[in-house]
């Protein structure tokens, strides 16, 4: 599995004009899937985002955790994390997991991270979703669950 985090000051997906999930202060969480993905990969990750401290504490650092700073998860599905660009000039997503296979480890991590006890919104898998979010710093991180390397 492969995440990209934004921390925000905002954020909030829509789907047909529709706002279907919306948090405060917390993180954007774009998930992809890959076929060789299994729960261990999910549990990996849903623990990573929920500890990772990237939120300032009162000296401005990075120090607290989303827990700590009482932040919140919206979390939205986004199968081209696995686009492949290196040749031509279409992206390949043979490496992306099948939509059945997705959806079943997708709903696997939402279930994971609501166990943190913080509000996890979600968009709507598979479909066309526009996403607007306010930047906090900015900061982003790119995780993956294949830890080898």
């Amino acid at each position: 599995m492969r995440v990209v985090i934004q921390r925000v000051k905002e954020a909030h997906v829509d789907v047909a004009g529709v706002t279907v999930g919306s948090i405060q202060t917390g993180l954007l969480v774009l998930v992809g899937v890959t076929s060789t993905d299994q729960r261990e990969d999910a549990d990996y990750l849903a623990d990573k985002i929920i500890q990772l401290r990237i939120f300032p504490d009162d000296l401005k650092r990075m120090n607290r955790s989303l827990l700590e700073a009482g932040g919140q998860l919206l979390v939205i599905s986004q199968f081209t994390l696995y686009g492949d660009c290196r040749k031509g000039r279409r992206p390949s997503f043979d490496a992306a997991a099948p939509p059945e296979q997705a959806k079943n480890l997708y709903d696997y991590f939402v279930e994971r991270l609501r166990t943190s006890n913080t509000l996890v919104e979600t968009g709507v898998f598979q479909a066309e979703m526009a996403v607007y979010l306010v930047n906090d710093g900015p900061v982003t991180f790119v995780l993956d669950s294949n830890r080898v390397g």
